[in-house]
């Protein structure tokens, strides 16, 4: 193998790695979202811990 052939190997491997960890980062980073949007919707239907504690009578 000459010093071209390796170069052209050399960089395709590193090439393949980091698409490999982009690719890991992107499904971890797309769970986190899943994971938040739950945590909104749970909160969002959950009841308002304050609301019908004072209830305004006068007029």
């Amino acid at each position: 193998m000459n010093a071209l052939q390796l170069k052209q190997a050399v960089n395709i491997s590193v090439l393949d790695n980091v698409q490999n960890t982009i690719a890991s980062q992107a499904s971890i980073m797309l769970a986190d979202f899943a994971k938040t949007q739950q945590n909104i919707q749970q909160a969002a239907s959950a009841p308002h811990p304050t609301a019908g504690h004072h209830v305004d009578v006068r007029a």
